[in-house]
């Protein structure tokens, strides 16, 4: 039980850690990573106004049909070019990359590697 607990203090602090560093506004939003053992979501927040600017997700119901399974990188990697896609449509190219708890690593790195190729710069 007490090792459970720690985990989560510790996941709890370093998207804290994190999130103190990175703040978005309207010219760079923040692109908030979430990873969950079967899906991936990015969204562009704009933290002044505390709006969604852009958001994407292997729970669309468009994008269910084009992946198989969301929990690999390459689901990874078609979000991040969906939400590159979506920035460009709205007229943002400058954002500010937010891992949340999560190492940049594995799938993280894959949507931003992917967010990055699509045109959006951190």
């Amino acid at each position: 039980m007490k090792k459970e607990k720690d985990k989560q203090r510790k996941r709890i602090r370093r998207r804290f850690h994190v999130r103190n560093k990175v703040r978005g506004d309207a010219s760079r939003p923040r692109l908030c990573v979430v990873r969950t053992l079967q899906h991936i979501t990015g969204q562009l927040v704009d933290d002044e106004t505390g709006t969604t600017l852009v958001s994407a997700s292997t729970n669309e119901k468009d994008l269910r049909a084009q992946i198989t399974y969301g929990g690999n990188c390459d689901a990874a990697t078609a979000i991040g070019k969906l939400i590159a896609e979506r920035a460009k449509a709205k007229g943002i190219s400058l954002a500010r990359f937010d891992r949340g708890a999560s190492k940049y690593h594995g799938r993280v790195a894959a949507l931003a590697d992917a967010a990055r190729e699509g045109g959006l710069q951190f």
